[in-house]
């Protein structure tokens, strides 16, 4: 008995890594599912983007579009 890894995609199971099957085998498939990492844009990441966006900080500069140029090329 093995165990692989895989991502199950558009009705397939992939996996990252070639697996030690011979061509035509027959195989017994038990998926545990596990929840799929959030996507950039899921509502909690983009919470979490936003919260750190709304901190003020302080760059003891009152005035930052005076220095736009400073770093430029």
């Amino acid at each position: 008995m093995q165990t692989f890894d895989g991502i199950y995609e558009n009705g397939v199971v992939r996996f990252p890594h070639p697996v030690a099957i011979a061509e035509h085998a027959k195989v017994k498939v038990i998926a545990e599912a596990q929840a799929p990492e959030q996507p950039p844009h899921s509502p909690e990441a983009l919470r979490q983007v936003y919260a750190i966006l709304s901190e003020r900080y302080d760059s003891g500069c009152s005035d930052t579009a005076a220095r736009h140029n400073e770093h430029q090329p």
